[in-house]
């Protein structure tokens, strides 16, 4: 029984849903700006929402820990550089969701998540 799980899964495997959410994240970092359905936008935001509270810390360790999760360089730097200092006098709500239009082919509600 399921009593009180309250793991989004999106019918996928452990590893294969950690690689989707970093992947997004990271276009999300780089492009500032994505389209992608409702349920993947929730986990991503919380995602990216970490990843800049950890990157305004401004120290090595954070970013260490920045390059276990994230695939590349340039997504790290960019937290580090750009996104850190913009975001250090904010608490939190760095993102923003706006439902666009449901999907044609299965009727998903498509969302633009996108950094304020």
């Amino acid at each position: 029984m399921r009593h009180q799980k309250t793991k989004i899964k999106l019918d996928k495997k452990n590893s294969t849903r950690r690689a989707l959410f970093t992947n997004m994240a990271e276009s999300l970092i780089i492009y500032e700006k994505i389209t992608t359905t409702k349920a993947k936008a929730k986990l991503t935001s919380s995602l990216v929402e970490k990843l800049i509270t950890k990157a305004k810390k401004q120290d090595l360790n954070a970013r260490r820990d920045l390059i276990s999760i994230l695939y590349t360089k340039n997504a790290v730097n960019k937290l580090m550089d750009v996104l850190g200092p913009r975001y250090q006098d904010k608490i939190g709500g760095y993102t923003r969701t706006t439902t666009v239009k449901n999907r044609v082919g299965d009727g998903a509600i498509e969302v633009v998540i996108e950094l304020v």
